[in-house]
């Protein structure tokens, strides 16, 4: 493996990632990669999907040592519905003194009082991210997702509460056309590169690249082939960050959706329409026939609120005031980054 700190820094400011496999922050901290190198269940129809969820919900919870991390949205209450009666989830909720951010414990108390189930609610506060944040940097061999230090902290939970896995709704949105906003436009090259990239390295950083390789892999005359680039790439990248918190807590994480693929293309029109997720709607649907679809949130992560004291890295990597224009979750990228090499030089 190369040491290679300029294609790293930028490679995470772009991608949340490491994307070169072969490439590294420092010796001593080597970046891992998820790999899907298992078989997986091909799905054409929401009655397929619905089967195999509730087929290995069952095997995973059949020695009663799993619990559920219950969100507010129908990926988790798909699966809340074949938890054994009175089986734990955790749900997490972000806590900002003074503040009102948004809070996922109303919905899931539903699908909870629906399924029989005890919930137990794990508070993630700023201090959570300071403290677990270098650990999970070291074990990972480079700076993390934001939603690491809260996974972790619920696995942590679920470690002391005797359970041995925690199963989540992760994936669904990735295989099975959630993220609907990046459906309605063919996207050349260069706009999906400023769509889908998180920070453009050379926002923050004096020395820097731009990294081009994922875009290439999944690109035909010019257009990227966007759910294939989603279930591949993103997903893999994602899976990275749910994988190393619960390794950071000793215990296994599973999805079902992470264990099927869709074996048929990807509806673009229904979902233009309205219909995102449509086969994970219609098994929602079937499940909760008195409860409405609610309106998508991503795991909430009050990264404005958090971080808007903050002035900015200081180390000579950025540019000073870098962060003066951006929004939470990207300073959240530069801050992490900036605590990954004080890592890999030994400062903290």
């Amino acid at each position: 493996m190369n040491v290679d700190k300029k294609y790293c820094m930028s490679s995470f400011l772009m991608y949340r990632a490491i994307v070169d496999e072969e490439k590294c922050f420092s010796e001593k901290y080597k970046p891992k990669h998820f790999k899907i190198d298992f078989p997986r269940i091909p799905i054409s129809n929401s009655i397929e999907l619905e089967n195999a969820i509730k087929s290995m919900v069952q095997k995973w919870t059949s020695d009663g040592k799993a619990a559920l991390a219950l969100s507010g949205g129908i990926d988790s209450a798909i699966i809340a519905k074949y938890m054994p009666k009175g089986s734990k989830v955790y749900t997490f909720k972000c806590i900002v003194p003074g503040k009102e951010v948004t809070n996922e414990v109303p919905q899931a108390s539903k699908y909870v009082h629906e399924c029989g189930l005890e919930q137990e609610v794990v508070e993630i506060y700023w201090k959570d991210m300071e403290k677990y944040a270098p650990l999970l940097m070291k074990s990972k061999g480079a700076p993390i997702h934001s939603i690491e230090v809260q996974i972790y902290k619920a696995a942590l939970k679920a470690k002391k509460d005797g359970y041995e896995c925690l199963i989540f709704g992760e994936t669904s949105d990735i295989n099975y056309g959630g993220l609907d906003k990046f459906f309605f436009n063919d996207w050349t090259v260069g706009k999906w590169i400023e769509r889908y990239c998180y920070v453009m390295p050379y926002l923050a950083l004096k020395d820097y690249e731009v990294i081009n390789e994922p875009m290439k892999l999944y690109e035909k005359d010019g257009i990227i082939d966007v759910h294939n680039f989603l279930r591949n790439f993103t997903l893999k990248t994602s899976m990275g960050s749910y994988i190393n918190a619960c390794k950071c807590a000793n215990i296994e994480f599973k999805s079902p959706y992470l264990m099927t693929y869709m074996s048929v293309p990807l509806d673009y029109k229904r979902i233009q329409n309205g219909e995102s997720k449509y086969l994970v709607r219609e098994v929602f649907k079937r499940q909760y026939p008195n409860i409405d679809v609610p309106v998508k949130i991503s795991m909430p992560r009050p990264m404005a609120e958090w971080l808007s004291d903050w002035k900015g890295p200081t180390r000579e990597e950025f540019w000073k005031q870098c962060t003066n224009e951006m929004n939470g979750d990207q300073k959240w990228l530069v801050w992490a980054l900036e605590k990954f090499l004080n890592i890999c030089d030994g400062k903290e």
